[in-house]
């Protein structure tokens, strides 16, 4: 029977909105959004809902009623109708999407500041790429079809990730489904870069991206901020000059795919080879816009379809530019590495993105706001709730520390939660609740 009203079924919850509340989630979306007041107010409190509904599995409106259940009136002190929080979401205009974009960046510096996101000192990566967002029916504004033939709306994402810690995402924007992937790639550039030197300062930072967003206006902002590039370029006839310019004995063998080692002679035996040649990008405009730089080329043996050895060997050759100070192998292991941000996409999409729930786009664009908000909230708690889940994705960090049953009971004027016995996750549980309980500075230890 449905009849236990002090039972919970997500009490990872309780440790990670502390967290976010002592990040200034709440504070800061009362701050920065002038929502009308009429569907505004307590703007601060619905905020908060949205991302703890999406934390804890909302893909849709309708699924906020997960914080709707049981005793969760008794552990938190808001719990929103759906009904409010889509008229909330609809009554968003794009000065209010941008109003909550700086809520994220404000948010994220918060976050950083009482977990170890972006740990290191090294260089921090910044990935950006665009995905496709599937919707359907007739009612989405802005919905059509883009470079995936398939009908949706289009998220472009920066996310910023180092050496010891999994990508965080540090700026994003929703766009019209048949959007050019570089539009709005500038401003985004600059917003990320922003939000980077905002949550580690002084701090170098590699701005990494495939082919689309190589413009001079992207590479352009990225280089006046003091980024080093690196993304790949198409092969045009000034490129496959470059390259046809390399001589065969700058290339090096790199442990690519089935490479060996040989230890007799120290070096990879493997069919892949790296070179550079010395680059300008945008040489044909005027010299303020030209960018000095490298061109990073990797190249791989093109196979028989019938799988023999030709006569003489034939290949291909994938290039980037980059004004990085890495050596070859080292520039062309870290660009490829810029495939990492297409697991965040996947991880979006398997949480909160796996729908755009409302039929109006800037409802759509606050809903992308929010998802990335919940996605750093997560990400955050599960860097202090150990190693074991430092890296791990949203969907097992949900399952492990926020989709917890739990029956509330009182004792001494206390709320106690009961936690089922012998949970597998119970350390990286207590600890998360004892670090987001922590003064800020102290989270990690």
């Amino acid at each position: 029977m449905f009849d236990e009203p002090n039972l919970v079924s997500s009490a990872g919850l309780v440790p990670v909105l502390v967290l976010a509340e002592s990040a200034g989630l709440r504070m800061l979306a009362e701050q920065h959004l002038t929502v009308p007041t009429d569907k505004g107010a307590n703007a601060g409190w619905k905020v908060t809902s949205l991302v703890g509904g999406m934390v804890a599995g909302a893909d849709s409106i309708d699924d906020m009623r997960l914080l709707r259940h049981g005793g969760m009136g008794r552990l938190f002190a808001r719990t929103y109708s759906p009904s409010t929080l889509g008229s909330f979401l609809r009554s968003f205009r794009f000065g209010h999407v941008r109003q909550l974009d700086a809520v994220a960046a404000r948010f994220l510096a918060g976050l950083a500041a009482r977990s170890p996101l972006l740990a290191g000192a090294g260089t921090v990566l910044v990935d950006v790429d665009d995905t496709i967002i599937e919707v359907h029916g007739y009612a989405k504004q802005g919905a059509g079809f883009g470079y995936s033939k398939v009908r949706g709306l289009n998220a472009l994402l920066a996310t910023a990730a180092s050496a010891e810690s999994a990508p965080v995402v540090v700026a994003q924007r929703l766009r019209r489904g048949a959007a050019n992937s570089a539009r709005g790639a500038k401003r985004l550039v600059a917003d990320a870069v922003k939000t980077v030197a905002r949550v580690t300062p002084g701090r170098s930072v590699l701005l990494r991206a495939d082919s689309a967003f190589y413009g001079r206006d992207i590479i352009g902002a990225a280089t006046r901020a003091g980024v080093q590039v690196s993304v790949t370029v198409k092969q045009d006839v000034r490129v496959k000059a470059a390259i046809g310019g390399i001589g065969e004995d700058a290339w090096t063998p790199i442990a690519y795919r089935d490479a060996v080692y040989d230890q007799s002679s120290g070096r990879w035996v493997s069919r892949a080879e790296v070179a550079e040649i010395a680059y300008v990008a945008f040489a044909a405009r005027p010299k303020a816009q030209q960018v000095p730089g490298r061109l990073v080329v990797r190249r791989i043996p093109e196979l028989n379809p019938n799988g023999q050895d030709g006569l003489f060997d034939m290949w291909r050759y994938h290039a980037f530019f980059t004004t990085s100070s890495l050596d070859t192998v080292a520039a062309d292991i870290t660009h490829r590495g810029h495939a990492i941000i297409e697991q965040v996409h996947a991880d979006l999409k398997n949480s909160a993105l796996a729908h755009l729930p409302s039929g109006t786009f800037t409802a759509n664009a606050a809903w992308l706001v929010l998802a990335v908000l919940a996605f750093n909230l997560t990400r955050a708690a599960a860097a202090l709730s150990g190693p074991q889940l430092a890296t791990a994705t949203t969907g097992t960090i949900r399952r492990t520390l926020i989709v917890v049953p739990a029956r509330i009971a009182s004792s001494a004027r206390r709320v106690v939660l009961h936690l089922p016995h012998a949970w597998p996750w119970q350390q990286a549980w207590t600890l998360l609740l004892r670090r987001a309980c922590a003064p800020p500075g102290q989270g990690a230890t």
